[in-house]
């Protein structure tokens, strides 16, 4: 057996991913569940305010203290949050695993710089399919080439805070660089007025926050004559947690550095 702490515990990725740990996948016990200082569950039992029955485990703040009693730590909270968290797991020598999205380039170069001493898996999103498109949309982006314009639209619940996704940005970056192209470059995000013809490297990525969506992400190659298109659609967060288990279970031993779910899913 070995025990996990979950970083936003209370959060709604982080409530699936204990409703996966109550049946002990994998050989994996919840040990810890953080929320921040302030959250209005602390002391509360983790699993039962989740709705996977009693367990035992208290919601905490005290992240350090959780995580030298366990073996792995899962992370759903939010870009600052999770640099800290890497940096505590990392002096505490315990592997990580991170899902929060909205990281900038100088937050994701503080975490690289925390698995410089442990084992950590860092990915916008955990889904098996997700990451299985990421690889197929390589390999029709190299095979199609400039001919087909480029397009991307995500569509998540209202409540998101991030825009575009984190998964949408992975996305348009793995495109791009098949195309051998460079985001900064060729990305546009959102398109108004009299703009003009569409440039042929152009890479559009376009964000749509409605209801109570789950997560949906469509890849558009469109050609003259023809349109080629690859849609990924979660239909509740059990996927997402079931990655981040995975993940978990995985990283446990690894030496250390930085790894994505690419790793994880043995590829």
């Amino acid at each position: 057996m070995a025990n996990v702490v979950v970083c936003g515990a209370m959060g709604r990725m982080g409530r699936a991913i204990l409703g996966v740990l109550r049946d002990r996948p994998q050989g994996l016990v919840l040990s810890g569940a953080v929320e921040p200082p302030d959250h209005p569950l602390l002391g509360q039992d983790a699993l039962e305010v989740a709705g996977a029955g009693k367990g035992g485990v208290v919601v905490t703040s005290d992240f350090p203290s959780a995580i030298s009693r366990a073996d792995v730590a899962i992370d759903f909270t939010h870009a600052v949050s999770s640099v800290q968290h890497a940096g505590e797991a990392a002096a505490a020598g315990k592997p990580i695993v991170i899902g929060s999205t909205g990281l900038t380039q100088e937050q994701t170069g503080e975490i690289r710089a925390s698995a410089k001493g442990i084992a950590c898996v860092l990915s916008p999103n955990m889904s098996v399919g997700v990451n299985l498109m990421f690889r197929v949309a390589a390999e029709v982006a190299r095979v199609l080439g400039d001919d087909y314009d480029v397009e991307i639209v995500e569509t998540h619940h209202r409540f998101k805070k991030d825009s575009p996704s984190g998964t949408a940005v992975r996305l348009a970056d793995v495109v791009a660089g098949a195309l051998g192209r460079d985001m900064k470059a060729a990305g546009v995000y959102g398109r108004h007025g009299l703009i003009g013809e569409r440039p042929r490297k152009e890479i559009g990525v376009f964000a749509v926050r409605a209801g109570d969506v789950v997560g949906e992400h469509t890849l558009v190659f469109g050609g003259i004559g023809e349109r080629f298109e690859i849609t990924h659609r979660a239909h509740s967060r059990d996927t997402f947690a079931w990655g981040a288990v995975r993940a978990a279970s995985w990283v446990i031993g690894k030496p250390a550095g930085l790894y994505d779910m690419h790793a994880v899913l043995g590829g």
